[in-house]
């Protein structure tokens, strides 16, 4: 045991380990702030489709940086800096995706779960395409792998990464916190909520939009594939054990920061894949809170 300990404090002085812990709280904080008003509006899903959107916006990212070196020289320029900060691109687009499919899901000429799968799979198919014929890697199958499924990515961040983090979980959490009695309102009756005079429209376009936000932030702590489980874990799990909206809220938080710690620790000691290992501890938390709001029941 003191060796663990001994190997984790040598981990410790290391940046890239610091800005892994750093970036993937407060991707888990952010992540499980919006979760419970997804799962409570069954709106969940949105976060497997857009996570798919942002996995072909980073294809499109990638076709740009092999662009740099390509005949195309009037592009080189914009393609040079897109492939070198793929967040401007990657962001634009899952936040329009959002927006489009709140739009369609509210006109009903595609229903939501339809109009998710379709750009889900759509995006998915397409980015596969993109980074198949403008690849510059000889490991195609292990670069779509690692942005599926998270691999190692979120310990090759860079402190400008840290930062990008940073600067848009404190808006996601300002955001959250300033506009809780209308996200709570929205939550629980929008009908209501709009007979009192509330934007229950602008209210779901802003949670979409916030939730694209975090599915370009965890893109690198789990991958596209496994992102809906840092939104609905925690929720599930703190639903398990309080009735109460707010505490619900504080336990799937403080559930999704510890969660996703003890994961990152964990992959680094084991060297087992960060993604997948902090959904293997979002999973056996799931069961522990199942089993604890069993024997002991719900709390207000």
């Amino acid at each position: 045991m003191p060796e663990i300990f001994d190997t984790l404090r040598e981990y410790m002085t290391y940046p890239f380990v610091r800005y892994a812990l750093i970036a993937g709280v407060l991707i888990a904080l952010c992540s499980s702030l919006l979760g419970v008003t997804l799962v409570l509006k069954r709106f969940s899903f949105i976060g497997d489709g857009l996570s798919h959107v942002a996995f072909g916006a980073m294809a499109i990212a990638a076709t740009m940086q092999a662009m740099v070196s390509s005949k195309l020289s009037f592009l080189e320029p914009f393609a040079a800096f897109v492939g070198k900060n793929n967040m401007v691109l990657i962001l634009p687009i899952t936040v329009l995706a959002a927006i489009l499919l709140l739009a369609g899901g509210q006109k009903r000429k595609i229903k939501g779960d339809a109009a998710i799968a379709m750009i889900s799979v759509g995006a998915l198919a397409f980015g596969y395409i993109m980074m198949n014929i403008f690849s510059t890697s000889s490991n195609v199958s292990g670069d779509v792998c690692s942005t599926l499924f998270g691999s190692t990515s979120i310990l090759t961040l860079s402190q400008l990464d840290v930062w990008l983090c940073v600067i848009l979980s404190i808006v996601v959490i300002t955001v959250f916190i300033v506009f809780y009695n209308k996200i709570f309102a929205v939550t629980f009756d929008e009908n209501f909520a709009r007979a009192t005079g509330t934007n229950a429209s602008a209210y779901n376009l802003l949670i979409a939009v916030i939730i694209a936000v975090i599915i370009v932030l965890a893109m690198n702590l789990v991958g596209s594939l496994l992102i809906s489980a840092l939104v609905i874990f925690p929720a599930l799990s703190a639903m398990r054990v309080f009735k109460n909206f707010r505490a619900v809220i504080i336990c799937s938080a403080v559930f999704s920061v510890v969660v996703t710690a003890f994961g990152i620790i964990f992959s680094i000691l084991a060297g087992t894949p960060v993604g997948s290992t902090i959904v293997a501890f979002d999973v056996a938390g799931f069961f522990v809170f199942w089993l604890i709001g069993a024997l002991g029941g719900r709390r207000n």
